[in-house]
């Protein structure tokens, strides 16, 4: 029997080996390394028969105009060839290809889109949801209604009130924040240790609110468990648990329910820069390996300061 193209490279060897090493020799995420695998199997089923060592620029080309006929945003095909071009540098690497085939291929540029970010009303009525939310559950079983069993407990609230405040006062990924562990929080101190990208660990000083609603949630979380913010039953809590969470509070502050976790990351570095902190110790805080991808903030920032001018100054 003759097994589908989609089959047959799921278990490619060569994608295989090179995730292995992306794992455990750089570190990658396994979300990472998911979508790595996705954009390597889908790509090969476009060249079947073909050895990966032998595809020729000719092959990625053709792939190229497939996926933009297709109709997909830049931002998608970059994403397809990032997967692709780590491939062959690490083949490169090893000594498998005497030239990488895809380098130098011109893929669609990504318009320059400002990130969003809440204003510190937005973020303040956000931060107080929980809470609000929590109240309002009492009286409406006190009023004979049904308790609602998505925070049913006192400590789930209190668990929620501190994942938000560590979103905003240390801007972590929402990979981080689901990661992190009870031995990386020194409250004493106010500072968490926090394993970024690549493995790559940065300390984040904490603010005095984000390190009392931790200790609030400590002292009344009824499990012990490596992790810090655990479920109902005691695991570790999913990302896709804390997004979901994340819209019912943005829509009880009266907020846009489809922002993502990611933009209280985007407030957390505007915030800082909107209050005098200098482009580096923002890199420095956010685990940015490089300062061009910080400074798309600082775009932000101008544009706000030129708002207020227009708005403020007599000669404007």
């Amino acid at each position: 029997m003759t097994r589908s193209p989609s089959a047959a490279t799921s278990n490619d060897s060569a994608i295989a080996e090179f995730l292995t090493r992306m794992e455990q020799v750089r570190g990658v995420s396994p979300n990472t390394a998911r979508n790595y695998r996705q954009a390597l199997i889908e790509f090969k089923t476009t060249v079947p028969g073909k050895s990966w060592w032998d595809l020729k620029p000719a092959d990625f080309k053709s792939y190229l105009y497939g996926l933009a006929r297709g109709k997909l945003g830049p931002s998608t095909i970059r994403l397809r060839f990032a997967a692709l071009r780590t491939f062959y540098k690490q083949a490169l690497r090893e000594g498998k290809i005497k030239s990488n085939p895809v380098a130098g291929l011109a893929l669609p540029k990504l318009s320059r889109r400002l990130p969003l970010f809440l204003n510190q009303e937005q973020i303040e009525a956000l931060l107080d949801a929980p809470k609000k939310m929590w109240l309002e559950e009492e009286k409406r079983v006190a009023r004979g209604a049904k308790k609602d069993r998505r925070n049913s407990q006192n400590w789930q609230v209190l668990r929620d009130v501190a994942w938000l405040e560590l979103f905003y006062t240390a801007g972590l990924r929402l990979s981080e924040l689901v990661g992190l562990k009870r031995d990386d929080l020194n409250l004493a101190q106010g500072i968490v240790r926090i394993m970024g990208k690549g493995r790559k660990e940065r300390l984040c000083p904490l603010g005095q609110p984000a390190v009392e609603a931790l200790r609030a949630y400590l002292n009344e979380c009824p499990f012990e468990g490596k992790a810090v913010f655990l479920s109902a039953q005691g695991k570790q809590l999913n990302g896709r648990t804390i997004q979901l969470a994340l819209k019912r509070y943005l829509s009880a502050a009266g907020l846009d329910p489809k922002l993502t976790p990611h933009k209280l990351r985007h407030t957390f570095a505007t915030h800082l820069l909107d209050h005098g902190a200098d482009l580096r110790s923002v890199q420095e805080l956010l685990g940015h390996s490089q300062l061009t991808t910080t400074q798309i903030y600082t775009s932000v920032s101008v544009e706000r300061l030129k708002r207020v001018y227009d708005r403020a100054h007599p000669r404007a």
